[in-house]
């Protein structure tokens, strides 16, 4: 089961919820056992679902593979395809695309017997150049629907992948 919830206060994420105009979101999911922020981040990023993207990516001339997605989550490197890391702590992650107009956020929370896996992204607002702040843009709005089912399809994805892996070990 996924979960849409508020952006938690403590989270690297959370300052981008006071943008005006900007877009966040946050969505959580549980699986069994103690997963560690690396193990999540390249089950994330090495899932099939997100090897889709990644081959778009390549397309666009920003190539990735498992490797680097392992050392993203180590800690090791610091780009990753489209995004570099902006700010890490040992439990989460905040990823900017190379323009800089969105954000992706992975977060751990070890609970009594599971793991809280969060995901959550933020579209920046623009400047105008007299410097008013205007909403993103409009693709990204129009895109929002197919963003906020493939952000639960992704995390889905990564649960189930950590779920199997923590199930043979016990």
């Amino acid at each position: 089961m996924i979960d849409k919830i508020p952006v938690p206060e403590a989270s690297l994420l959370h300052a981008y919820t006071l943008l005006p105009h900007g877009y966040t979101d946050c969505y959580v999911t549980s699986v069994p056992g103690q997963v560690q922020l690396p193990v999540y981040i390249a089950a994330f990023y090495c899932s099939p679902v997100f090897k889709l993207e990644r081959i778009v990516l390549r397309c666009l001339g920003l190539p990735s593979n498992d490797i680097q997605a392992a050392q993203l989550g180590s800690g090791e490197r610091k780009t990753f395809a489209a995004w570099s890391v902006e700010e890490r702590q040992d439990h989460q992650v905040l990823l900017s695309d190379i323009r800089g107009d969105t954000r992706s956020w992975l977060m751990v929370e070890h609970r009594a017997n599971e793991t809280a896996l969060f995901f959550g992204s933020a579209v920046v607002p623009r400047s105008a150049k007299d410097g008013t702040v205007l909403p993103p843009a409009w693709i990204f709005r129009m895109l929002l629907g197919f963003h906020q089912l493939y952000s639960r399809v992704l995390l889905g994805i990564a649960a189930r992948r950590l779920h199997r892996v923590n199930r043979s070990y016990s």
